[in-house]
C-alpha cells in the first residue's frame, strides 16, 4: 500500500471532496481537555457551516486529551488534542458543495483560541480514470 503512495500534486482528474488538514498549537490548554466544549466546537462548526450532523464519537483519555469525530452528511470533522502540548490536529473532510470547510477551521481555531495555525487543503478523488455510476472506467 506505501509503494502506491502519490505526492499530494498529483492531478485529480475527477474531484469528489476537500479536506483540510489543521495544525494548531498554542491553544488553551484547559479547552484542549473539556470532552463537552470540544464536542461543543464541532458541532457548532458543522451547523455554522452548513453540514448536516448525522452523528458523533467522542473520547476523553485520562490523564489528558480528548479525541472525536462529527459525522456529517457531506463527509467528517474530526480532532484529536494533546493539551500537554497545547496542540491540536483536526481534519475536515467535505464531498458536499453547501459545506464551508474555511468557516468551519477558523470557528475551531477561534474557539481552542490557538495563536499559531497550520493548514493543508487537499483535493480528494480519482487520479487514474473518470469512473461512471457503475463503476467502469
Amino acid at each position: 500500500m506505501l509503494d502506491q503512495l502519490q505526492p499530494l500534486g498529483t492531478l485529480i482528474l475527477k474531484s469528489l471532496g476537500t479536506q483540510i488538514l489543521l495544525d494548531l498549537e498554542n491553544c488553551n490548554p484547559d479547552l484542549l481537555d473539556d470532552i463537552d466544549l470540544i464536542k461543543d466546537i464541532l458541532k457548532e462548526a458543522a451547523n455554522l457551516a452548513g453540514a448536516t450532523i448525522i452523528g458523533e464519537t467522542f473520547h476523553k483519555f485520562h490523564p489528558v486529551g480528548v479525541t472525536g469525530v462529527v459525522s456529517i452528511a457531506e463527509s467528517h470533522i474530526c480532532i484529536h488534542t494533546w493539551p500537554e502540548y497545547s496542540y491540536a490536529s483536526v481534519d475536515i473532510f467535505s464531498c458536499g458543495d453547501d459545506f464551508n470547510l474555511e468557516t468551519a477551521s477558523q470557528i475551531i481555531e477561534e474557539r481552542l483560541e490557538s495563536t499559531d495555525s497550520f493548514s493543508n487543503l487537499i483535493e480528494r478523488g480519482l487520479r487514474q480514470g473518470q469512473s461512471n455510476e457503475d463503476g467502469d472506467k
